[in-house]
């Protein structure tokens, strides 16, 4: 039997990141802010749409504003585990970062993109309904 893979050690998103995130997330409508593996994260219509991951900051983007994303700033897919790209996110280069404006239109692309998804049910699971748990 092959050895199971240790999970990798997260870090905390640095305060001045959780700060700016807030700042930038504030004001989009519609925006519900909580908690995903111990980060920030928004959501729009429950589908997420910007997240803090260790110390990057990462955008749910469309096909085409990906690409332009990627192409035009230099930002690379986002992947939480080497080799484990998460699809139509990509992670926030640092000279958007250090722009609000550039970052707040980037989020407001997000946000666009995430709220023009179907709605999710709150619980919706995709392992299906819940088991009871029999002794």
């Amino acid at each position: 039997m092959p050895a199971r893979k240790a999970m990798p050690k997260f870090t905390k998103a640095p305060e001045q990141m959780v700060a700016l995130f807030g700042r930038v997330v504030e004001g989009l409508p519609e925006v519900e802010t909580r908690r995903m593996f111990g980060y920030p994260a928004a959501f729009v219509h429950g589908q997420m749409f910007s997240s803090l991951f260790q110390d990057s900051m990462i955008l749910r983007l469309s096909e085409a504003d990906r690409a332009a994303f990627l192409k035009d700033h230099g930002a690379r897919l986002f992947e939480p585990m080497p080799g484990r790209p998460m699809r139509e996110y990509a992670a926030v280069p640092p000279a958007v970062l250090a722009s609000e404006r550039a970052l707040r239109e980037w989020l407001r692309r997000a946000h666009g993109y995430a709220a023009s998804l179907p709605p999710k049910k709150a619980g919706a699971s995709k392992k299906g309904p819940a088991r009871k748990k029999t002794r």
